[in-house]
């Protein structure tokens, strides 16, 4: 080595560690002692540096530590209500089912409900909350209840309001919209983020908002949480009104009637994606009156007076190296076919979904196959078709394997309502089953489960393969001296790690009944459940086989759980390793009892319940206004509830005889209506 390029390396290697120096004052400690002008000429002389002589990249360039990474600095802020997100639509029936599901809620039939349509800003999606007109909170989605507060870097956002100057504001609002970089403005930052989305979120998470200043972010108002007091009666006037507030909106947002109106604007704003200066991957329909966007309410996971259009899949042909099998949480024996690597949508693709056994069959997919595939609503890859023209003539059928990657024999479900065989093979050895043992995991630490942030697949992955997590009760004994020798697990990770698992420690009973992947208990079951168990101690009666005996026989009363989820749950817990993997999870939890939300109204601390049908309203309606006034809807016919209110339409005549022998309350519909002035 040369004596100059000895100093160079030298000298490259002390401004480093000075970067170095200065951004943990900048972004640990917040006491930086040199100013913006410094600091920036600083990362220039590196910069230039590293473009002069190429060999110092081996040192590890500064493109791979400047900038502030995901932290667990921010403050976690609860919003005002809940963020959730958006169900999909792919097709025309998809939307024709969306508003069939509304008018049945509101037992209606106005085929041409309006609608308030936008395109769909791929971002990042932040609320901002005004009180009397001056920004006061800004928060990430976060798990849509808590959100982190980025206030600082929202307020470096040009194109949002920090006062708006309006005698007729709101004193509370809340207003949401999306945090995005146009793809213009994202050709300079190419070198150092994937994609326009993953610069807004890297860029919003900078510890230092001077950081984040240098980014050109915009925000598009698309929503709103909370507006007190609320005098729009529709999503195009709030639209109107935040233009007027000094907000940016989407200049294509449209209102549209009935499916034909639908199609077209989805095909205009497709024709449009390409031209826009911000990607988009389809459009987001919302009633668009607001009174009945408040009587149609949400699901637990999604507003029901809101859906995501996604565009048409785009394409691309390859070819197929191989099919393999994965094995899912819920024990799905899934194909997959292994393709040649090819771009699609912007994204490499080497895998594709074959989805099941049938499937197979019936396009008579081959290994050697040229084939077509596409990602449908730009997520998950699929074969479409088989070029069977450009077919090698020695190809073979592919045989689907009947036994699972454990070796235990797989089986087909025969669905109790057709008696038809179901196209999907299964394990059945739930947590005896590695491959199946490893993806409950997943769903385990996912969003909608426990939420532990840093834990993800390839985390998992990791530490199944290193036998430091083996069941979910691993995750909160873990052995953090186990993992500080491991590439990539510095002091602060570890920290963060231990934080989020602590923090998780601590869970609500249906978010733990949904995470310990029972098949068909999603969100909404284990919420119903829930409320039927109340706790865990009750909940953990179904160990036991005559207690579970009996337990199943009450549960069928239950609005929402039919014999599908009710032989899911007999099966679940017939199998003896699975109880002893949720018993030893339950030892280190501390379980949160079922809590009634303490709505005050004309049903407070009363408990209801709804048989039959209903003539001026659905019955799910009639279930949401019980509770928005107070009121908890029970399930099943006990001693504990006070009242049964009986449609006129074919109500449930042993429902009605009981309540009559325990002497509970019963009212009928009309009754119903006068006593809510309905």
């Amino acid at each position: 080595m040369t004596k100059e390029k000895n100093n160079i390396i030298q000298d490259y290697k002390k401004k480093t560690q000075l970067l170095k120096k200065h951004n943990k004052l900048y972004y640990d400690k917040d006491n930086p002692i040199i100013d913006d002008h410094k600091y920036d000429e600083l990362k220039r002389e590196l910069i230039e540096l590293e473009k002069n002589y190429t060999y110092l990249k081996e040192f590890s360039s500064i493109n791979n530590y400047v900038g502030s990474p995901p932290s667990n600095k921010f403050k976690k802020i609860k919003h005002l209500k809940s963020m959730l997100s958006l169900s999909n639509a792919f097709n025309k029936q998809d939307m024709k089912e969306f508003i069939s599901k509304i008018l049945n809620f509101l037992n209606s039939s106005n085929l041409n409900l309006e609608l308030s349509s936008e395109p769909k800003i791929d971002g990042i999606s932040a609320s901002l909350t005004y009180e009397n007109g001056i920004l006061t909170k800004g928060l990430s989605r976060g798990d849509g209840v808590v959100g982190e507060d980025i206030l600082q870097n929202l307020m470096t956002i040009k194109s949002i309001p920090k006062k708006i100057s309006d005698e007729n504001v709101p004193k509370i609002m809340e207003i949401r919209g999306e945090v995005y970089i146009g793809k213009k403005n994202f050709e300079s930052l190419k070198h150092k983020f994937a994609n326009p989305r993953n610069a807004a979120g890297g860029s919003l998470r900078q510890k230092d908002p001077r950081e984040t200043a240098k980014i050109p972010l915009k925000y598009f108002a698309y929503g709103f949480g909370i507006i007190q007091p609320l005098t729009l009666k529709t999503q195009s006037e709030f639209v109107n009104q935040t233009k007027k507030w000094g907000f940016n909106v989407n200049p294509n947002n449209k209102l549209v009637k009935g499916l034909d109106e639908i199609e077209k604007q989805h095909e205009v704003i497709e024709k449009l994606r390409s031209s826009l200066d911000y990607d988009i991957d389809g459009l987001v329909y919302k009633v668009n009156d607001l009174e009945l966007q408040t009587r149609l309410g949400n699901t637990s996971n999604s507003p029901r007076w809101a859906t995501a259009y996604k565009f048409s899949s785009e394409k691309a042909i390859t070819k197929i190296r191989d099919i393999i099998i994965q094995v899912g949480r819920t024990g799905a024996i899934t194909p997959v076919a292994k393709v040649e690597p090819i771009t699609v949508g912007g994204v490499v693709v080497s895998n594709a979904s074959l989805h099941n056994e049938d499937e197979i069959n019936r396009k008579d997919i081959r290994i050697g196959d040229t084939i077509t595939i596409q990602r449908a609503g730009d997520v998950i890859p699929q074969v479409v078709t088989v070029d069977k023209l450009k077919r090698e003539a020695n190809s073979r059928k592919y045989i689907f394997p009947e036994n699972c990657l454990c070796g235990a024999k797989t089986y087909k479900e025969i669905n109790t309502s057709t008696n038809k065989e179901d196209a999907v093979r299964r394990c059945v050895k739930g947590y005896e089953c590695n491959f199946t043992a490893k993806e409950k995991l997943k769903h385990i630490v996912s969003k909608e489960a426990f939420n532990i942030e840093g834990l993800g697949k390839k985390v998992i992955d990791q530490f199944w393969e290193l036998n430091i997590i083996r069941k979910p009760s691993d995750i909160f004994l873990l052995e953090y001296n186990k993992i500080s020798t491991l590439e990539g697990w510095g002091s602060l990770s570890i920290k963060n790690l231990r934080k989020a698992i602590d923090d998780a420690k601590t869970i609500s009973l249906n978010r733990f009944i949904y995470s310990i992947g029972i098949r068909h208990i999603g969100q909404e079951n284990a919420k119903i459940l829930s409320g039927f168990f109340s706790s865990i101690k009750k909940f953990s009666d179904l160990y036991e086989k005559n207690k579970r005996k009996n337990i199943l026989k009450n549960l069928i009363d239950l609005d929402g759980i039919g014999e599908t989820q009710i032989k899911s749950i007999e099966g679940f817990f017939s199998n003896s390793k699975n109880i002893e993997v949720v018993s030893s999870l339950i030892k280190v939890l501390k379980i949160e009892n079922f809590k009634v939300t303490n709505k005050k109204g004309k049903f407070s601390n009363k408990s209801l319940m709804f048989t039959g049908g209903f003539k001026k309203i659905s019955r799910s309606e009639a279930k949401s206004i019980a509770e928005n006034n107070g009121g908890k809807v029970l399930g099943s016919i006990s001693k504990k509830l006070d009242m049964l209110i009986v449609g006129g339409s074919k109500p449930t005549k042993k429902k009605v005889n009981k309540a009559k022998e325990l002497k509970i309350k019963i009212i009928d519909e009309k009754e119903w209506y006068k006593m809510l002035n309905i």
